[in-house]
């Protein structure tokens, strides 16, 4: 295509604000980012694509993982993060997690964050592939919906801060590898806004609404990704998206994360038999890496489709199980489940993308005044798959670490501005948004699932192909210029997953079953 946009404008006719910070995305990795830049003296303003309680971070559940007790350590943190990343972490990206850490989480309880505590001393559990009790949880398991409330709280009150909600990030505005803001829609008055900045950070979060089954809030559309990507950032690492193994599967019933934590406090995982299964396939039985527990579940499932797989908390004191998962019961009870009774029936569901943006240990990205951090972007630090209750810490760390990199910034000359304009061909015929979206979402979960193989991974491509022809014509309306996003975000994950013949932590290959060194590399791509 001629250009990188997907809207026709031109700026000289659009409203244009300034600040020296543009944030987009307003979940732990942007407000903490907001935060820390807003309290230093600078202007920020933080656009999200609907409400403020529209992020991952409001929905987790588990927790944060940091080295805060005495029996643990940055070291032991770092080797567990090491395994789980199946031979592809950033070592340096991961000594920085772990170390800084708990140091960013005690700037989360400064601003007022409430941790669970026992007996005078911070009440932690364990998750799978944790060697130890690590993971700070608040209200049993709503560690996420505190931690929203709390930066909620703090950056709508801080002075320097300005929220504006829905309002969708549409494209980057970048000229000559240098960005000087964003081009945005506003919901509420129909129109595109120009906001320019000296910096603009992306903390737009996941991806997981391409997938008809996920655990992610409905604006996880891989928007920053794509944005980024046709701006001509570097990507990293798409092949590798984590499906988390227990999520609730009710005809009928939206899909509800049920926590990691569950099996941290002893849950187990059943068949339609109701055996016990995981001890076959991992000496962690319940608590092994994430990828392996969902290849476990698709095989049961497997042997017997109408079985089912089931958590089961039957066996735990009723009394722990309703102090420590209080949002699951609730949630479960309104479907007629009593988990202290019954067995939870469960099945795996797109969660987390390891891959990203590509940054470096300070959110830097190959373009000049662009960062990342949280879920949408990849220094490597989660490898090929995930430690658990990793998420949040990424999103403090690396947030605080591009603040602190682009302190003083605001004392600087605003980059000099000229006008950026797209006109695109309108396309020749209406194109009906949402049912290419749920065709898409079908075929992502049938083929670029936990299991792929050549054969689905080209069906989805030559999909994907066959509108190939809207890249180079205009979105009329956000519908539109989400599905392009959609479009091509899919495509990267599908041709990282193409390429990669062999199977690593959250990418496996029925046709290659095997991890093979000749692919100890990571697959970076660049329009």
């Amino acid at each position: 295509m001629a250009d990188h946009y997907i809207m026709n404008f031109n700026t000289r006719d659009l409203p244009r604000y300034e600040s020296d910070y543009v944030i987009l995305g307003s979940g732990i990795a942007g407000f903490f980012s907001a935060l820390l830049a807003g309290r230093l003296g600078a202007s920020v303003t933080v656009l999200t694509k609907q409400t403020i309680l529209d992020s991952n971070t409001d929905k987790a559940q588990g927790g944060i993982a940091a080295a805060m007790d005495t029996e643990d350590s940055p070291e032991l943190h770092y080797q567990d993060t090491l395994r789980a990343g199946a031979g592809l972490c950033d070592r340096g990206a991961v000594r920085i997690l772990v170390n800084e850490g708990p140091r960013r989480v005690l700037q989360l309880m400064d601003l007022g964050a409430r941790f669970d505590v026992e007996g005078g001393r911070l009440a932690l559990t364990r998750e799978g592939a944790h060697s130890c009790r690590r993971i700070l949880h608040a209200c049993g398991d709503a560690t996420g919906a505190e931690i929203q409330r709390v930066l909620n709280e703090q950056a709508l009150a801080e002075k320097n801060i300005e929220v504006l909600e829905r309002h969708f990030a549409v494209d980057l505005l970048v000229r000559d590898n240098v960005c000087y803001g964003v081009l945005a829609y506003d919901y509420s008055k129909g129109e595109l806004k120009v906001f320019r900045s000296r910096a603009v950070i992306l903390a737009t979060g996941g991806l997981g609404q391409l997938y008809a089954h996920s655990t992610n809030p409905e604006v996880a559309t891989g928007d920053g990704i794509a944005m980024a990507y046709r701006a001509g950032a570097e990507v990293m690492d798409m092949e590798f998206l984590q499906f988390h193994p227990t999520v609730l599967d009710l005809p009928g019933a939206p899909r509800f994360l049920i926590s990691e934590a569950a099996r941290g406090e002893g849950a187990i995982l059943r068949n339609g038999r109701e055996e016990r299964f995981m001890p076959r396939y991992h000496e962690l039985a319940e608590l092994a890496p994430r990828d392996v527990v969902v290849r476990a579940i698709l095989e049961e499932m497997q042997k017997d489709p109408r079985g089912g797989v089931y958590l089961d908390l039957r066996h735990l004191d009723p009394e722990l199980v309703l102090h420590r998962f209080p949002n699951i019961n609730r949630t479960c009870l309104g479907y007629g489940l009593d988990i202290t009774r019954d067995m939870i029936p469960v099945a795996p569901a797109a969660h987390y993308m390891m891959g990203g943006v590509k940054t470096n240990y300070f959110g830097e990205t190959n373009i000049e005044r662009l960062y990342a951090c949280g879920e949408v972007a990849c220094q490597g630090v989660h490898g090929a798959n995930r430690l658990a209750s990793n998420s949040l810490l990424d999103g403090l760390v690396f947030g605080g670490r591009i603040v602190e990199r682009t302190a003083g910034i605001w004392r600087e000359q605003m980059p000099a501005w000229t006008d950026f304009a797209s006109e695109l061909p309108e396309p020749g015929e209406s194109v009906d948004n949402l049912a290419i979206q749920e065709q898409l979402q079908s075929l992502m979960s049938i083929y670029v699932g936990p299991l792929r193989d050549r054969q689905g991974l080209e069906k989805v491509l030559e999909f994907i192909d066959g509108y190939a022809y809207l890249e180079n014509t205009a979105a009329g309306t956000p519908q539109g210029a989400e599905l392009r996003n959609r479009l091509l975000v899919s495509r990267l994950v599908a041709e990282t997953a193409l390429m990669r013949t062999e199977s690593r932590g959250g990418h496996y290959r029925k046709d290659y079953p095997r991890p093979r060194n000749s692919w100890l590399k990571h697959i970076i791509l660049r329009k």
